[in-house]
């Protein structure tokens, strides 16, 4: 497990926003272009975000407690689904802005020195996405994962109005600025949409991922070599934690110690190979036909 917790990761998050939101509000000023604009209203956003996300994880990973016996991990999809739509509003603030320019474009001013600022901006997106990400996987963190995908995406767009705006200078296209400042919006909408979708799953309790789930079966397989049965397996993932339940049917000569140790083995080797896996076992002799009745759709 990293040193570092995920309030790092996020609050690094936080001084890059503040860095780059200066740097490409200043680029702006510098040419006036509204591509530009439309990179610094972005970084408003990825300040905006940061600070949310920031918020949800101290919140996601606070202990259990009397009102929430499962955690509070579900916080982090609030976080992901709030820089959603504030990716949303920055879109649509980019537009407002841009459709007067296709009305009256106007020359840009002190180009070369915008577009240096824009591009140190850029990097140190890059360089604090690629971290975010790197905290992700070592966190198994959305807020994470979405904050790191936002920041590249915003590199992306950077380099698409770093460009545009080069043409403009070189070719005297003014009304090129503002036709790329929209579709550099609606392709940001895109990302918006994605981290809204992936919220919406994950509080709609979204099963374990195939990968995840094999590595499991392949555990409660060793219950038939010894005579046994399983069913009723349902999982979910909830946050940087997923849960796993099982009904474990075992002959019914066993007796009650023996059948605690083998569910007990069979948790402790899921858990040992999935520490963020939390499984709760139900343990059923095998020959009642009650404990065949699976009123939901049978997954192992």
């Amino acid at each position: 497990m990293s040193a570092r917790s995920p309030v790092f990761y996020i609050l690094f998050s936080v001084a890059t926003s503040v860095l780059t939101m200066a740097l490409k509000f200043a680029a702006y000023a510098l040419t006036g272009s509204v591509g530009l604009l439309l990179d610094a209203l972005e970084s408003f956003v990825n300040l905006a975000a940061a600070l949310i996300a920031l918020a949800a994880l101290i919140y996601a990973h606070a202990d259990e407690d009397e009102d929430h016996n499962f955690g509070h991990e579900k916080a982090e999809y609030f976080s992901s689904g709030i820089e959603g739509a504030l990716i949303f509003v920055a879109a649509g603030a980019i537009v407002w802005s841009a459709v007067p320019r296709l009305l009256d474009p106007r020359p840009l001013e002190q180009v070369g020195l915008g577009l240096a600022l824009s591009v140190v901006a850029a990097g140190a997106n890059l360089l604090c996405g690629w971290f975010l990400l790197k905290g992700a996987r070592e966190h198994r963190s959305i807020t994470l994962e979405a904050d790191a995908h936002h920041l590249l995406t915003d590199v992306w767009t950077t380099a698409g109005v770093i460009a545009g705006v080069a043409v403009v200078h070189f070719t005297g296209w003014l009304v090129l600025d503002p036709v790329i400042a929209i579709v550099v919006a609606l392709q940001i909408l895109w990302t918006g949409w994605t981290l809204i979708r992936r919220s919406f799953d994950g509080l709609m309790d979204r099963a374990m991922p195939a990968e995840e789930l094999g590595r499991i079966v392949a555990v409660l397989e060793q219950v038939k070599r010894q005579g046994g049965d399983y069913h009723r397996l349902r999982t979910r993932v909830s946050g940087n934690r997923s849960f796993v339940d099982v009904h474990v049917l075992v002959p019914g000569t066993m007796s009650v110690h023996e059948g605690h140790d083998l569910v007990h083995r069979l948790e402790e080797e899921i858990e040992s190979a999935m520490p963020h896996v939390e499984v709760l076992t139900h343990l059923e002799p095998l020959e009642d036909p009650r404990s065949w009745d699976d009123p939901g759709r049978p997954l192992g």
